[in-house]
């Protein structure tokens, strides 16, 4: 690999949304967990047919010295862009055998905030679920929920119980098949709306089938005057199967007109919604979720619900971000 081979940028540079030509964008920084996410990311790059770029970013502290003999030899910036191609370079080693177009960006700037830049062209960004605390390390930290809430393409988060496998060379990266399901929380806003879509897709092109979840709160959340309001028996069932009709109804006539042969089950639980989301990542290929919404699932997502899932999940979980269908946005109908 040759210097030439790895684009830097500045993240502060204007960028008027056209085409995403950086496709798939992985944030590595060469720990267990980003290499993970590096296979992922190969993976899904290879299912959309595009361009796979992996994102090392880099800082230069302020550093004050009180002599010329203190000086580094090499100065910092020099020092941390070094770094950074050096993490670009293990992260080629770890594609070896990899088929398709791969970019290298070594990227001034705070982890996510970059991230969040380069998404404006991606297509998907992949994140590890723990780092050396420069991407979700520091995600799950300090700026909390900073990629998935200002990201301008989906964000996967993939947690450290992800399987890469055993195949060789471009077998390895083969994109996502599976009899396992694709789950997706729906709670009737918008963006739960186009996180369900862009899940049936992605069933869609996995051969997957799709579930859709919701959740009603369980009576004893309800508070003090639970004991003398809860509902008997038959009023639950009676919410519980409007809740289903309406989950129904919405596969029917949002999902399987474009997509007929996808297997689609709607499921309604009474019970805590992150609670519910946890359980099914261990069965799920793909949990998907909307940033926002107006129940209990997606309203909160970018609070205790979504640092709960994402620290828990025992599978990859796609956060999806209000998506225009205008020029220049991230095209739903594109495979995943």
């Amino acid at each position: 690999m040759h210097d030439d081979d790895i684009r830097t940028s500045d993240p502060t540079t204007p960028y008027v949304p056209a085409a995403r030509p950086l496709g798939v964008i992985v944030g590595y920084d060469g720990s267990d967990q980003a290499n993970q996410a590096l296979h992922y990311g190969a993976r899904a790059a290879q299912g959309l047919g595009a361009r796979l770029t992996v994102v090392a970013a880099y800082t230069v502290p302020s550093m004050i010295y009180v002599n010329m003999a203190s000086m580094p030899v090499v100065p910092e910036d020099v020092a941390a862009l070094d770094a950074a191609k050096q993490l670009l370079a293990e992260a080629r080693e770890q594609l070896a055998g990899y088929p398709g177009e791969v970019e290298l960006h070594a990227e001034k700037g705070d982890a996510a905030g970059v991230l969040v830049h380069l998404s404006s062209r991606a297509e998907l960004a992949v994140v590890g679920a723990r780092g050396r605390g420069g991407f979700v390390g520091r995600l799950l930290g300090s700026v909390s929920s900073a990629l998935p809430a200002h990201a301008h393409c989906p964000t996967v988060v993939v947690p450290r119980q992800y399987e890469e496998g055993t195949g060789e060379g471009a077998d390895r990266y083969a994109p996502f098949q599976g009899h396992a399901p694709i789950v997706v929380g729906v709670d009737h806003s918008d963006h739960s709306h186009a996180a369900a879509r862009l899940a049936a897709q992605a069933a869609h092109n996995r051969s997957a089938p799709l579930l859709l979840v919701t959740t009603m709160q369980p009576p004893e959340d309800w508070g003090s005057w639970y004991t003398a309001m809860a509902p008997d028996h038959s009023v639950l069932e009676q919410h519980r199967e409007r809740l289903l009709a309406d989950l129904e109804n919405f596969a029917e006539d949002s999902l399987r007109p474009a997509f007929p042969e996808l297997t689609v089950t709607c499921e309604v639980e009474l019970a805590d919604p992150t609670t519910q989301l946890v359980d099914h990542s261990s069965r799920a290929q793909l949990t998907v979720v909307g940033t926002r919404g107006h129940g209990r699932i997606a309203s909160v997502l970018l609070g205790s619900v979504s640092r709960t899932l994402l620290q828990r999940a025992e599978g990859p979980v796609m956060v999806v971000p209000p998506l225009s269908h205008g020029s220049g946005e991230h095209d739903p109908s594109r495979p995943r």
